[in-house]
């Protein structure tokens, strides 16, 4: 039986082929990852204890070997210097969890589009609206993440 690695422990992309190891036992050690997912043991290796940050080509491999679709959310919001700016984090939530958080932004889609309808019905923002719409945006971010944590969902649990 494969030892845990300490050095590795709350990394997420060692934390995600331990997991995965619990439906392919293959995963249980970097050299069977390596053969899974075709990226050298020695540089898997340095991925997961965070040492290299890894090309997007190896993170769609090892999402993919992994049956672990947050590894793309985990290296776009966190890793990619393009994404950390328009990426927002996710979580793999459970489905009871996943569906309160999905109505609960849902809840606000009325208010804005009320909202947007009132402000650009002149066609200008003016300096009072802009609390407004400042609000809405803290809405459509909500319903983003809610419905980008859906997805990850559905392609973890459902392979959409």
């Amino acid at each position: 039986m494969p030892r845990n690695a300490t050095k590795a422990a709350d990394n997420v992309f060692y934390l995600a082929r331990k997991a995965a190891e619990k439906c392919n036992d293959h995963l249980g050690s970097r050299e069977g990852a390596a053969e899974e997912t075709g990226i050298d043991r020695t540089r898997l290796a340095r991925i997961e204890a965070g040492v290299l940050v890894p090309y997007p080509e190896e993170v769609l491999m090892m999402a993919h070997a992994y049956q672990a679709p947050q590894l793309c959310n985990h290296y776009c919001a966190s890793l990619c210097p393009l994404g950390k700016k328009t990426i927002p984090p996710c979580e793999l939530l459970q489905i009871d969890r996943l569906a309160l958080k999905v109505m609960s932004a849902m809840q606000g889609a009325s208010c804005v589009q009320q909202i947007i309808l009132e402000i650009a019905g002149d066609g200008q923002i003016t300096q009072d609206e802009v609390p407004q719409l400042e609000q809405v945006m803290k809405n459509l971010e909500t319903m983003e993440r809610a419905s980008m944590e859906l997805r990850l969902w559905m392609q973890k649990y459902v392979g959409q």
